[in-house]
């Protein structure tokens, strides 16, 4: 029966009528809207959290210009801070987004946000990716101007590029990870602690995000199976 399927799928976050097919299932996208409507399956809203950030002047041109494309994987890489509460405080995740593919190349997490938070994400993103030559864009925020994690840019040969001020849609692409991320896992339950949530973000990205969503712009294949695919192909070639 579909309606027990819809359920388990729309509990875990992924797009539910781009996977029914993967199930033997076909239901239009008007079907399965219906279904979770007279069933009172919805999705978790998402709030907007407002940072306490600090933007000032540019250090980096902005060489996207929201042209958030990319022809080969770590061409062009995207990072952001977001937050969320636990009964213990505040929770600080960076994350780091291959264009490419949508894959979290890098990310961590602190109890403050500080340059070094920047600078973990970008370390494990180059430790897992070994890029060369990759345009890294942020906005603003004072953890990208500082004179660590632009140190890191230039140490490993990577290119900066920061868009304008309160101008959101100059990094739409990784607030759209960060809008599902909020509505799938961090406003769904109130956490106790920060070793709680954070195991529930990772748990997310990691299995869910990279392994399960779909994402229709990459032809309804997950992260990690789109770029297994294509470097198969390159390979082949």
């Amino acid at each position: 029966m579909i309606y027990p399927l819809v359920t388990d799928l729309a509990a875990d976050g992924v797009p539910v009528a781009d996977e029914l097919p993967e199930k033997g299932i076909t239901a239009g996208g008007n079907r399965v809207q219906r279904l979770c409507r007279d069933h009172g399956i919805w999705s978790v809203f998402s709030k907007k959290r407002g940072l306490n950030r600090k933007p000032g002047p540019p250090v980096h041109d902005d060489l996207v210009e929201r042209d958030f494309t990319a022809a080969a994987p770590n061409e062009l890489w995207l990072t952001d801070i977001t937050e969320h509460p636990s009964a213990e405080g505040k929770l600080y995740l960076c994350a780091i987004k291959d264009v490419y593919s949508g894959r979290i190349v890098g990310y961590s997490m602190d109890s403050r946000m500080k340059s070094s938070l920047a600078v973990a994400a970008l370390e494990n993103a180059v430790r897992s990716r070994r890029p060369a030559g990759t345009v890294v864009h942020s906005d603003r925020g004072s953890q990208f101007r500082s004179r660590r994690f632009v140190g890191s840019l230039r140490h490993h040969g990577l290119t900066g590029s920061m868009g304008r001020v309160g101008a959101c849609a100059d990094n739409a692409a990784m607030e759209s990870f960060f809008s599902l991320l909020q509505k799938n896992v961090l406003d769904r339950h109130r956490w106790l602690t920060r070793q709680e949530l954070r195991l529930a973000i990772t748990t997310w990205i990691e299995r869910t995000y990279h392994r399960r969503r779909r994402q229709r712009r990459l032809r309804k294949l997950m992260t990690i199976e789109y770029e297994t695919i294509n470097r198969t192909a390159l390979t082949a070639a």
